[in-house]
Order: C-alpha cells, then sequence, then structure tokens
C-alpha cells in the first residue's frame, strides 16, 4: 500500500532522559523518537521519527493552541454535570436547577477547567430527548452560571442544533457532541456560523443501539478515518482547525476489547493537529475489568486509564471526580 495510505502511531514516552534528536507530542509533555507505522492489510513496523511525511510529523509535534482559553500545555480536566433522570452513574442527582448550579460551582473550585453539562443520556440503551425538554435542562443552568459571575468555560454536551444555539445564547463556549456534528442536519451549518469551540466524537450507531454487536476491519484505523471526514468537514465548512477538539469515543459502540485497542493507541489520535479529549470516567469496561459494579466506585481504574491517556499526550480529561483527579494529576505530573 502507497504511504500516503498509511497512517502513525507515535511511540509516547514521558520518561525524564530524553534524546536531543526526539520530538515533543503536541509540543506538550510527552515526546516520541519513532513511530508504528500501520496500514490496512499488512502488518505493522517501526519507523523513526526521522522519516516521516514532513506534513504528518508537522501534525504530530505542533503545539496545541488553547481551547476556550484554557491552555493546553499541562493536562485539562473538563467536569462532567448531567442534569439528566437516567444517566448511567449520576442520573437524577443534579435535575433541580439550584442542585445543578452548585455542583457545576463546585466542580470548577476542585478543579474543572472546563465544565460539560448535558441534558440528554448518552449511555448504551438510552432513548432520545426531545430538544426543548434538553433546553428546559441545560439553558438555565448555563445562565444562571454566567449570572452568578462564573467566567470559566462551559460545554454543552448535545447533538442537537436547536440545544447548542440556545446554549450558547446562554453563555457556553463549546458543544460536545458525540455525533460529530452529524446527528442533526442543522449541527455544521451552526457551528460554521457561531464558531464556537467543537468536540468531534467518534460512535456508532446511536445510544439506543450502539452497543448491538460493533465490528470494525480495524478499530484503530477505522475511528481514524472517520474523525478524518469530520475534521475535514468542519474545515470545508469555515470553522478554524484551532476551534476542533477530536475525541475517539471510548465506550460508545466498541466492545470491550476494542476499547483496549483505542487507549493503547491513543497517541495517534495527534495526527489532526488538534486537541485530544478522552472520556473513560466510570464507564462500563472499566468496571469490567475492575470487578466493580457500582459506577460510583470506579474512580481507581477510571484514573488508571485516564493517565495511560495522559501519558500518551491526551490534553483533555473528561471526569466525573474533580478532586480526587485533580490530586491524582497533580502527583503524576510531579513525576515527570
Amino acid at each position: 500500500m502507497p504511504d500516503s495510505c498509511a497512517r502513525y502511531r507515535p511511540i509516547a514516552r514521558t520518561d525524564r532522559i530524553r534524546p536531543p534528536a526526539a520530538r515533543l507530542l503536541a509540543g506538550g509533555w510527552a515526546w516520541f523518537s519513532e513511530c508504528e507505522r500501520l496500514s490496512c492489510g499488512e502488518p505493522s513496523r517501526v519507523v523513526s521519527a526521522d522519516d516521516l511525511p514532513p506534513e504528518v510529523l508537522d501534525s504530530f509535534c505542533r503545539r496545541r493552541k488553547p481551547i476556550c482559553g484554557v491552555s493546553t500545555a499541562s493536562p485539562v480536566l473538563m467536569g462532567v454535570l448531567n442534569v439528566t433522570p437516567d444517566s448511567f452513574s449520576d442520573g437524577g442527582d443534579f435535575t433541580d436547577p439550584a442542585s445543578a448550579r452548585e455542583r457545576a460551582r463546585e466542580l470548577a473550585k476542585n478543579g474543572a477547567a472546563i465544565l460539560d453539562i448535558g441534558g440528554e443520556s448518552t449511555r448504551p440503551g438510552a432513548g432520545e430527548v426531545d430538544a426543548d425538554e434538553e433546553i428546559r435542562r441545560t439553558v438555565p443552568v448555563i445562565r444562571a452560571l454566567r449570572d452568578g459571575g462564573h467566567s470559566g468555560p462551559i460545554s454543552i454536551d448535545t447533538r442537537k442544533a436547536a440545544v447548542a444555539n440556545a446554549a450558547l445564547d446562554a453563555g457556553a463556549d463549546m458543544v460536545n457532541d458525540v455525533s460529530a456534528l452529524e446527528f442533526d442536519d442543522g449541527s455544521l451549518g451552526l457551528a460554521a456560523d457561531r464558531k464556537p469551540f467543537v468536540c468531534l466524537m467518534h460512535s456508532r450507531g446511536d445510544p439506543r443501539t450502539m452497543q448491538d454487536n460493533p465490528v470494525y476491519d480495524d478499530v484503530l484505523l477505522d475511528i481514524c478515518d472517520y474523525l478524518e471526514t469530520r475534521v475535514n468537514a468542519c474545515l470545508r465548512a469555515g470553522i478554524p482547525s484551532d476551534r476542533i477538539v477530536v475525541d475517539p469515543g471510548i465506550g460508545f459502540g466498541k466492545t470491550l476489547d476494542q476499547n483496549l485497542e483505542l487507549i493503547r493507541g491513543l497517541s495517534m489520535f495527534h495526527c489532526f493537529g488538534c486537541p485530544v479529549l478522552v472520556g473513560v470516567s466510570r464507564k462500563r469496561f472499566v468496571g469490567a475489568l475492575g470487578s466493580e459494579p457500582d459506577p460510583r466506585r470506579r474512580f481507581p481504574g477510571s484514573m488508571a486509564v485516564a493517565l495511560e491517556a495522559l501519558r500518551q499526550g491526551v490534553q483533555i480529561i473528561r471526569v466525573h471526580d474533580i478532586a480526587e483527579s485533580r490530586q491524582a494529576v497533580a502527583l503524576w505530573r510531579a513525576m515527570l
């Protein structure tokens, strides 16, 4: 297969002893001097970073710009606030606007650089929520936070253009879309018009059906190809590259083994020259591997995976347990 059809995965390291010729990954804390070359139908092989196509090397090495004003030079914690009755780990906890506002303030105080507010559960098997109901759940919380003086970045976790538009009007800065702006025909146009920061996530099917026997030819290559099409669609629509974040969508239409394959290969997703977001907090595969059926007791396993993502240079980690995550990341960084 021609080299133009190949993908490369930087073999990321964080050791303090770094060879002079090694490159910083995304201008951050991880570095690499070799890559795994992957191509469908061929065995992978290790190649020197010096042998990468120049445009590929530039995408891997280019320092990422801030997201919503937050520097990506150090790990960024995104705090999850689900104002839903049926989310898999905290459904019903923050459906009251006052409790939701208090939880948002707590997340920010404890280290959440970005608040991610969602009004529709995307857990496996969940049904669709009407846009008006989703707006009713999320927009008053965003507006109250802004009216109360919260100046930090707010992300709206939604697949719907009407919800995103209302959230942006209320003061949100980012649209975090698990369908990569594909679920709603109006989402891409809205993002092109208003130019918020956008997070493009890979998922297979919708929440109701996504775990029905997901099959890939090669999970890393397939998801990388998909995200490339969505990044390119955004660029063609006029969304600036420095306002795009990518998320491989761990747990969304993937089996346990596919999730593990994705986690092992996360450094590949730096190929787009965009910050990478990973959300594994409290997910089902963490409970399966860690023998913990209660989602609220999955922080240790969730953090183990999050730290592996950070080791591979992932810039943004989406978590429920902010104070505990901040402590873990601080200790991890102290050892770099």
